[in-house]
C-alpha cells in the first residue's frame, strides 16, 4: 500500500518545479492528484503523466479557487490534502528602495493572498472529511534576513509562515494539520531563471549552504509527502526547514 492510498490531494503550482515533483510522488504513493496551475500546456501534461486531473486556476482569484475545489469534489468526491505551493519571484522584486508598489502587490497576491484563499475555501472540505493535512510553501527567507533582498517575496513568505501557525492551532482539534514548508534554494525553473540573470547573486547565496549545493525538487517532494501522510500525525504548526542547513549555519565548512 502507498502512504497516500485513496487520498485526494490538490497541488497548486503543480505544472513545474516542486509542485510537479510532488504531484509525481503523491501519485506514486496512491493519491488522486489534482494538478492545479495556470499553465495550460504543462499542467495537462503532468496530469496525463500521473493519471491525475488538471484544473486551470488563478490562485489569486477568489472565484477561480472556489471553482478549483468544486471541480475536485465533482470528480473525486472530497479533499484530504492541500499543498498550497504556487508562487512567483519576479526580477522587479528587489531592494525596498527600488521595488515599486505594483511589483510589491503582485507578489503579495500570488504568494500570500493565494494561500489565504486556498485555505479559506479548502478547510471546509477537510472538515467534511473529518480532518486532513495542509502544507503551505513558505521559505527559509521567512526566518532569515538577506542582504540580497527580494522584499515582497520575503514578506509574503513570512506571512505564509505566521498564517500557517495560526491555522494549525485553530483547527488542531478538528484533526486538520497545517505546516509551513520552508525550502532553501532549489533547482527549479524559477530559481534558475532568476540566477541566470544575476550569477553574482547566485554565488553569494550558494556559499551559505553548508551542503554546498542547491536542493532538488524531488528532495522537497519527499518532505511534503511526509507532512501529508499519517507518518506526520503529530506534526502541526511546524516551521519545516528543508534547506541544506542554511538556517543553522554561522559559517560554512571549508
Amino acid at each position: 500500500m502507498g502512504r497516500l492510498d485513496s487520498k485526494v490531494a490538490v497541488i497548486t503550482g503543480a505544472a513545474s518545479g516542486i509542485g510537479r515533483a510532488t504531484a509525481r510522488r503523491f501519485a506514486a504513493e496512491g493519491a488522486n492528484v489534482v494538478v492545479a496551475d495556470f499553465d495550460e500546456k504543462a499542467g495537462p501534461e503532468v496530469a496525463k503523466e500521473i493519471g491525475g486531473l488538471y484544473v486551470q486556476v488563478n490562485v489569486a482569484d477568489e472565484a477561480s479557487v472556489v471553482a478549483m475545489y468544486d471541480k475536485t469534489v465533482e470528480v473525486y468526491g472530497g479533499i484530504d490534502i492541500l499543498f498550497n505551493n504556487a508562487g512567483i519571484s519576479p526580477a522587479d522584486d528587489d531592494s525596498i528602495l527600488t521595488t515599486g508598489l505594483e511589483a510589491w502587490r503582485r507578489v503579495q497576491e500570488v504568494n500570500l493572498t493565494s494561500v489565504y484563499l486556498c485555505c479559506k475555501y479548502g478547510i471546509p472540505h477537510l472538515q467534511r472529511r473529518g480532518g486532513g493535512s495542509i502544507i503551505n510553501t513558505a521559505s527559509f527567507v521567512a526566518v532569515l534576513g538577506s542582504a540580497t533582498s527580494q522584499i515582497s517575496y520575503t514578506a509574503s513568505k513570512g506571512g505564509v509562515l505566521a498564517m500557517s501557525r495560526e491555522l494549525a492551532v485553530q483547527f488542531a482539534r478538528e484533526k486538520i494539520r497545517v505546516n509551513a514548508l520552508c525550502p532553501g534554494p532549489v533547482n527549479t525553473p524559477l530559481l534558475i531563471e532568476l540566477f541566470a540573470k544575476d550569477p553574482e547573486r547566485a554565488a553569494r547565496r550558494l556559499v551559505h549552504v553548508p551542503m554546498g549545493r542547491f536542493g532538488e525538487p524531488e528532495e522537497i517532494a519527499g518532505a511534503v509527502l511526509f507532512l501529508a501522510s499519517d507518518d506526520a500525525s503529530f506534526v502541526t504548526a511546524s516551521t519545516f526547514m528543508v534547506d541544506g542547513g542554511i538556517h543553522g549555519a554561522y559559517v560554512t565548512p571549508l
